[in-house]
């Protein structure tokens, strides 16, 4: 079950890295006027995506619960609520410095959506750090009680 998880936090941060990536190379190419980063990261998500629906054994790992419950965190913290602050951000911004500076509002997504990733990935990182302590934890006492008991029912036996 940890394997599963573990493989649920990667497969998701890496998608949350590669969707990342697709953002960061619109406002790059919006900023340098071509479309060639854009292109590049279209591409990019585009094979990955190709070779995880045409590899049989990679596309039933995906298809599993804990990959697709990550895979959902992750577009809660990438996508769902930096559009909803971006929003209200650029609102603000737009109130306060009127039309003179404002940032465009992919950056402000993007901004907002990069640090809702490494929320997200120290979110699973902290998860993993509790998860590890509480199996640690529960193995020990375990293995306490059963020695305890071992040593119980061989006095009991002698006497």
């Amino acid at each position: 079950m940890h394997n599963v998880r573990r493989y649920a936090d990667v497969v998701a941060g890496l998608e949350g890295l590669m969707w990342l990536g697709l953002g960061w190379s619109i406002s790059l190419s919006v900023y340098q006027g071509s479309s060639e980063p854009t292109l590049a990261a279209v591409l990019l998500i585009g094979t990955v995506t190709f070779f995880s629906w045409v590899h049989r054994p990679l596309r039933f790992l995906l298809r599993r619960y804990h990959v697709r419950k990550r895979r959902t965190d992750m577009w809660v913290h990438l996508l769902a609520l930096p559009l909803l602050l971006a929003m209200a951000l650029y609102l603000i911004f737009d109130a306060i410095f009127g039309g003179a500076w404002l940032p465009p509002k992919m950056l402000v997504v993007n901004v907002l959506a990069s640090a809702g990733w490494l929320t997200f990935m120290v979110t699973l990182f902290i998860r993993f750090l509790i998860h590890g302590v509480k199996n640690n934890g529960f193995k020990n006492s375990s293995a306490k009680n059963n020695s305890s008991k071992s040593n119980g029912s061989q006095d009991n036996s002698t006497s």
